[in-house]
C-alpha cells in the first residue's frame, strides 16, 4: 500500500498558516513627480522660486540696509576728496620713498600733519599723494623743495628733476558747485525717468522705481561711508550711472510683469501676486547676465586703473558701479516688484479677482473631494472577503466585478463535461 507523500502535505499546512496571519492594508503610493536641479529651474523659469510671497521677509532685509546705510552716514560721515573739500594735493613718483618718510618732511616744511598720504599704482608707475589742507603759493615751493632735497624723484628721462614733483589746489567754492550740479542732474534723471515708467506702464510702477532707486542710493551711500570710500567728482558720475542701470533692470521686470497681468481681471487661474511672482521668475537669469555683463568689464576696470596704472580717477569711478550694480540687482527683484504688488493688491479691482480666484479654487477642491469619497465607499461596499495578500505579508484592497476571476489566481481552462479534463478548446464545457 503507497503511503501519502509527506511533501503534498506540507503545503497546505503553510498556505493556512499564511492565511492565519492577520493582513494589514497598504495604501496605494502616487509616483513621485520628477525633481529638477536649482539651475534648471532657474533658467525655465516656471515660478519655483518664492519672491512675492516672502515680501515681507524682503522688506526687513532692505530695511535693515537702509537703516544701516543711515547710521554709518551721521555717525562716520563721509571721506571727501579735495574736489569737494578744497586743499592741495602734491604728488611724485614713489622711488624707494616711504609713507612715513614722506609725513615727517611734510610736518617739518609747513608745520602741521598732512591730511593723508597713500601710494597709488605699483611698480614703476607708483605715486605718492599727499594731501593737506590748502597751502600758501610760499608753503607750496618750500614743500617741493624739501620733498627733492629729500627724495630726489626722478622725471620722465629717469634724471632727478625738481618738475617730477607737481601740486594742484582746489578751493571750496568750486566744490559746491559741483555737488550743486550732481544734485541738479540727480533730480532731473530721477523725473525724466518717473515721466517714462507713468507714460509707459502706470503710476504704481513709478512708485516702486522710484523708491528702488531712492534705496540705491541710500545703500551705495552706507557702503561709502563704512570702508571709507574717497568721495569725488568721479563718484557722482558713477553713482548716476548705476542709477541708470538700476532703473533698466527694473523696467525689464516690470514689462514681465505687465504682460503676465495682462487682463488679469478676466482670469482666474492666478492671483496678482502669483502672476507678479512669475514674471520675476521669468527674467531671473536675464538679470543675473545682466548683472555680470556689467561686473567684469567693471573689475577689469579696477585691475587696470589701480593694479597697473594707478589712476585713482578710475579707481573712484569703478568702485561706486561695482556696488551699484549688485544693489540695483538686488532692489529690482526684490524690492521693486514685491512693493508693485504691495500697492497694487489695495486696489478693489485685485482684491475682486483674488476673491474670485479663490472661489473658483475652493470649487475645484470640493468637486474633486466628492467623487474621491464615492469612489472609496465604493471600494469598500465591493470587498467580499476574498483579499489576495502581498508579497511582504500585507494585504491589497480590490474591488473584483461579479464572475471576473480572483486577481493573482490561477487561470481556468476549459474542461471536458466528461472527464472533466483540460481539452485546450475554446467553449468546451459549457
Amino acid at each position: 500500500m503507497a503511503k501519502p507523500s509527506t511533501k503534498s502535505a506540507a503545503k497546505p499546512a503553510k498556505k493556512d498558516a499564511a492565511a492565519a496571519q492577520p493582513a494589514k492594508k497598504r495604501t496605494a503610493v502616487a509616483p513621485k513627480a520628477p525633481e529638477h536641479s536649482f539651475l534648471s529651474r532657474l533658467y525655465t523659469g516656471t515660478g519655483a522660486f518664492e519672491v512675492i510671497g516672502r515680501r515681507k521677509m524682503w522688506y526687513a532685509i532692505s530695511g535693515a540696509m537702509v537703516a544701516i546705510a543711515i547710521v554709518s552716514i551721521l555717525v562716520r560721515g563721509f571721506t571727501f576728496g579735495i574736489d569737494f573739500a578744497g586743499g592741495t594735493k602734491v604728488s611724485f613718483p614713489r622711488g624707494d620713498t616711504s609713507v612715513t618718510q614722506v609725513e615727517e618732511v611734510f610736518r617739518k616744511s609747513v608745520g602741521t600733519s598732512p591730511e593723508s598720504v597713500v601710494v597709488v599704482g605699483n611698480g614703476n608707475s607708483a605715486t605718492v599723494q599727499i594731501r593737506a589742507e590748502t597751502l600758501t603759493n610760499a608753503q607750496t615751493e618750500k614743500l617741493r623743495d624739501d620733498l627733492f632735497e629729500a627724495f630726489q624723484p626722478n622725471g620722465p628721462d629717469g634724471q632727478p628733476s625738481k618738475q617730477a614733483i607737481s601740486d594742484s589746489a582746489v578751493s571750496e567754492t568750486w566744490g559746491g558747485q559741483i555737488t550743486q550740479k550732481a544734485v541738479i542732474a540727480l533730480v532731473v534723471f530721477l523725473l525724466l525717468a518717473s515721466l517714462y515708467i507713468t507714460v509707459r506702464y502706470e503710476w504704481f510702477m513709478t512708485l516702486s522705481a522710484m523708491v528702488s532707486m531712492v534705496f540705491d542710493i541710500l545703500v551705495t551711500a552706507g557702503v561709502y561711508s563704512l570702508v571709507g570710500f574717497e568721495v569725488t567728482p568721479a563718484t557722482v558720475i558713477g553713482l548716476l550711472t548705476i542709477l541708470g542701470f538700476s532703473i533698466y533692470d527694473t523696467v525689464i521686470v516690470f514689462d514681465k510683469v505687465e504682460e503676465n497681468t495682462s487682463g488679469f481681471e478676466h482670469k482666474t487661474r492666478r492671483t496678482y501676486a502669483e502672476e507678479a511672482n512669475l514674471a520675476v521668475n521669468q527674467t531671473f537669469m536675464r538679470s543675473i547676465n545682466t548683472s555680470l555683463i556689467s561686473a567684469l568689464p567693471i573689475m577689469s576696470l579696477m585691475v587696470v586703473a589701480v593694479w597697473l596704472l594707478g589712476v585713482g580717477t578710475l579707481q573712484d569711478l569703478a568702485l561706486v558701479q561695482l556696488v551699484g550694480v549688485v544693489v540695483g540687482t538686488y532692489s529690482s527683484i526684490y524690492l521693486a516688484t514685491p512693493l508693485l504688488v504691495t500697492l497694487r493688491e489695495r486696489t478693489e479691482l485685485v482684491q475682486n479677482h483674488n476673491r474670485r480666484v479663490m472661489r473658483r479654487r475652493n470649487a475645484a477642491a470640493g468637486s474633486k473631494a466628492g467623487p474621491a469619497a464615492a469612489d472609496g465607499a465604493e471600494d469598500s461596499d465591493s470587498d467580499n472577503g476574498a483579499e489576495p495578500a502581498g508579497d511582504d505579508g500585507e494585504q491589497v484592497v480590490v474591488s473584483t466585478a461579479p464572475g471576473a476571476p480572483t486577481p493573482g489566481a490561477k487561470p481556468a481552462r476549459p474542461t471536458s463535461r466528461r472527464s472533466q479534463r483540460p481539452t485546450g478548446k475554446p467553449g468546451a464545457g459549457r
